[in-house]
């Protein structure tokens, strides 16, 4: 190190000038070990390989080459990677018809509830006029038919299938028969306000193994 001293009229300058260490990129691509031991910390085999992989002549060379490898990478087919070669899906160019099925819907058109599921209540109580159109939740078969002057009144009992099955009370027409088979467009009835029944509604049960259960389990909300 050198010390250059300059006096100033107010001020003392000094200057220490001192020899500049050889950077990894002033050595040669491949040195002596010897040659980059003042400028690389570790042991010599660990800074011999770092000065090769930092060198800007290395530097220069991987990235010439990933920005040809990405150039490159673009016009290939996108089924080969790597020379394996992924099988495309293959597609009918027919048309496939689709078909869908109701899993639930209300057996009115008009939905108004007026009373609720809950205890002494086993149903929902559905509003509306004596003659509105009653359908089936859901596809299934007519298990049980009564007509009465009490309790439900007119009233039809589908089983769907699993143990579930659906009861529709206080009808004022009845247009099935036991055994039947229904589906969702099927009229099985009409609504009215036979049996106990303080209105035109009608009063629908949801069961499961025969007890009921609540029936927005089953229907949309």
């Amino acid at each position: 190190m050198i010390t250059l001293t300059l006096n100033l009229p107010k001020h003392r300058l000094h200057i220490n000038l001192t020899k500049r260490r050889a950077s990894s990129e002033d050595i040669p691509l491949l040195p002596e070990l010897g040659a980059i031991k003042n400028t690389r910390s570790g042991n010599k085999v660990s800074r011999y390989f770092r000065h090769i992989f930092e060198h800007k002549n290395i530097r220069k060379v991987l990235g010439t080459n990933l920005a040809l490898m990405l150039i490159a990478s673009s016009f290939l087919p996108a089924n080969t990677f790597a020379g394996t070669e992924v099988e495309q899906p293959i597609f009918s160019e027919g048309a496939v018809p689709l078909r869908t099925e109701k899993s639930a819907q209300y057996p009115v058109s008009t939905v108004k509830i007026t009373q609720g599921f809950r205890l002494l209540h086993p149903g929902i109580d559905l509003d509306g006029v004596t003659g509105d159109t009653i359908k089936p939740i859901k596809n299934g078969v007519v298990e049980a038919i009564s007509t009465s002057k009490y309790a439900y009144g007119n009233a039809i009992i589908i089983d769907h299938g699993n143990k579930i099955s659906s009861l529709y009370a206080h009808l004022s027409r009845i247009f099935v028969v036991e055994g039947q088979k229904v589906t969702t467009d099927t009229e099985i009835g009409e609504m009215g306000a036979t049996g106990q029944a303080s209105g035109d509604h009608l009063h629908l049960e949801v069961r499961d193994h025969g007890i009921p259960i609540n029936p927005y389990l089953v229907l949309p909300r």
